[in-house]
């Protein structure tokens, strides 16, 4: 018989934090898939606080709060003096002036971009710069506006610099005892995705590493490359979701199939259907799934997974358009229930065709985790 997974509920995001701290007492990594909206970013500061003790601290993390200590200057009067600038009063930043941040950064950044970049540390702001061809020269033009996916990038390569500075074990990083990474490719196709992920796993897997790490994120294909790269440190693998009746978070490990996280969306939706709480964003999820078993098989289009079944035409335009009403899993709402009927049918339909083993995916009753 197959490994059984038993879920955890935790009744907070401090009770789960405290439980990843747990389980890296004995593991280095711990991987973590979620749909956007059930509260990585939250949870990454969950794990933060837990590690501070007045003015010490032992996580270094990269989310979306890491992302705002940069911000642009776009000059709206001149239109042409634009920078980045950098918050300066952020610990985050210490003592990188001497450190020559700089030339620890564009080793990573040449990975991915084509711009150069310099800071002025008397005023905290980033130039960058581009090589343009005019006519058979080549100029350097300065104060550019970099692309929002570009901007992303070069705050992302900044923090790898700092990662592997905090590697060395001295100077203004040796505090770091963790590092906690939350979604670091939002805004990447998933060739850059895939770049992305190699690149981090080598270099978290670089010898002088003693860091304990979690990388969470709601990209399949980004947890899927992670997985593949550093299974040889056995990382521990989870899918997190959040029941919106109790508002209890539910951890299930997916063991050595990278991708049963797919799987645990199927339960998870079939748990919502048998207990009749199926919320309306529970179709975005849905199509997901659809969409995720219809790539796998080398369908076009995610109907060709329900072709067949009663009702087929109505089903897939059901499912396309109730994917797309901006639902959200921040503000969820229950459905009417008709919905809740032909969301029944839909996924029941689903089901027959393809045989999920959920009775043993099933299996168990969730461990009631307390409050921290």
């Amino acid at each position: 018989m197959p490994e059984q997974h038993p879920i955890e509920s935790f009744v907070s995001l401090e009770a789960l934090a405290g439980r990843f701290r747990t389980i890296l007492a004995e593991k280095k990594f711990i991987l973590l898939y979620a749909y956007n909206g059930t509260g990585k970013t939250r949870l990454s500061m969950a794990f933060k606080d837990l590690g501070k003790q007045g003015e010490n601290r032992d996580t270094l993390y990269y989310n979306a709060y890491t992302e705002d200590l940069f911000t642009w200057d776009n000059d709206i009067q001149g239109d042409s003096e634009r920078f980045l600038c950098i918050n300066s009063r952020s610990r985050f930043f210490a003592g990188l002036e001497e450190l020559e941040i700089e030339n620890r950064v564009r080793p990573f950044l040449q990975r991915y971009a084509d711009f150069d970049f310099f800071i002025d540390y008397s005023t905290w702001k980033v130039n960058f710069t581009r090589q343009v061809r005019v006519g058979d020269m080549t100029e350097t033009v300065e104060r550019i506006k970099i692309s929002r996916g570009e901007e992303n990038i070069f705050i992302w390569c900044f923090f790898l610099a700092i990662v592997r500075l905090a590697f060395d074990d001295e100077g203004p990083y040796s505090w770091v005892k963790y590092i906690y990474i939350d979604d670091p490719i939002s805004s990447l196709d998933d060739n850059n995705a895939i770049m992305v992920a190699s690149d981090l796993a080598q270099l978290l897997m670089d010898e002088r590493n003693d860091k304990k790490v979690v990388l969470s994120t709601h990209h399949g294909l980004f947890f899927n490359v992670m997985w593949n790269e550093l299974k040889a440190a056995k990382p521990r693998p989870f899918f997190l979701c959040q029941d919106p009746a109790s508002g209890k978070y539910r951890l299930q490990k997916t063991g050595d199939t990278p991708f049963f996280n797919h799987v645990a969306m199927v339960s998870e939706l079939k748990r919502a259907a048998d207990s009749g709480a199926i919320y309306t964003y529970h179709f975005n999820i849905l199509r997901n799934v659809l969409e995720r078993t219809s790539s796998f098989f080398g369908y076009r289009d995610f109907s060709r997974c329900i072709e067949g079944i009663e009702d087929e035409v109505l089903f897939a335009r059901a499912t396309n358009l109730l994917s797309h009403g901006g639902y959200s899993i921040f503000e969820p709402r229950e459905m009417v229930q008709d919905t809740k009927d032909l969301f029944n049918k839909i996924l029941r339909g689903f089901l027959a065709r393809y045989e999920f083993n959920l009775p043993e995916i099933l299996a168990g009753e969730a461990e009631e985790v307390p409050q921290l």
